[in-house]
């Protein structure tokens, strides 16, 4: 669904990632790990249009999407839930929801059935929530646009036990029937390993090593030397 060759780029002038590559299958949830500043969340802003491409492929389901501005690359079939999670301030949650709403099978109404905290927030706006709330209502965003390939920029970052396993429950429904592909980045790497059926561990900007998260898991790979965490 997503393949990602010899893709290079950053910000302005600096490259962060080099010549990377990565495959995404249809319906499969795929975790990025690695430790701070490596250019994990550059690589999905690369995906999505954000930051500077230098060079390198972008297919989405075969096509190429590497030189479509990021309007076009949402409409394709590309979801984001950012770092931070980037709700508008001067947006109700009705709002938030009626404007990222495309045709396809995630509708309002399914939406709210996700996530039912929503429901009793439609009239406040995005700074009137909780980070909670705020993250469910990012997410719900992305889905309302019904992508094929999501990328989730991590997503349980300061949030509550209660929360994140709220939002895990979550994102196992909606990857459940296979017709989402997820792109997942993640600091906590139980999180990203139960979540996932391959992880890839970045430093530097490229990847330096690939597996199934089950035999990471099992097999006790050594993920802090890997990260560079360790000599």
């Amino acid at each position: 669904m997503l393949e990602v060759s010899g893709l290079t780029g950053g910000w302005g002038p600096t490259v962060v990632v080099e010549d990377f590559h990565l495959m995404v299958k249809a319906g499969e949830t795929v975790a990025l790990i690695g430790r701070n500043g490596v250019g994990k969340s550059t690589l999905l802003e690369l995906l999505v249009g954000r930051a500077r491409r230098r060079s390198g492929q972008i297919l989405l389901a075969g096509a190429d999407i590497a030189t479509l501005p990021i309007h076009q690359r949402a409409c394709s079939g590309i979801g984001y839930v950012p770092q931070g999670r980037e709700v508008f301030p001067s947006l109700t949650v009705r709002e938030h929801l009626e404007v990222a709403a495309r045709p396809g099978e995630w509708n309002v109404a399914r939406v709210l059935a996700l996530f039912p905290h929503l429901g009793e927030r439609l009239g406040n706006y995005g700074t009137q929530l909780s980070g909670g709330e705020q993250q469910m209502l990012s997410l719900a965003r992305a889905l309302l646009g019904n992508p094929r390939v999501l990328l989730m920029d991590e997503p349980f970052e300061g949030l509550s036990p209660l929360i994140v396993k709220l939002l895990l429950d979550s994102i196992r429904a909606i990857v459940a029937n296979g017709s989402v592909s997820l792109l997942l980045v993640e600091q906590r790497v139980d999180l990203a390993l139960a979540l996932s059926q391959r992880c890839l561990v970045l430093d530097r900007g490229r990847c330096v090593f690939e597996g199934t998260s089950s035999a990471v898991s099992e097999e006790n790979t050594n993920l802090a030397a890997l990260m560079g965490l360790t000599r």
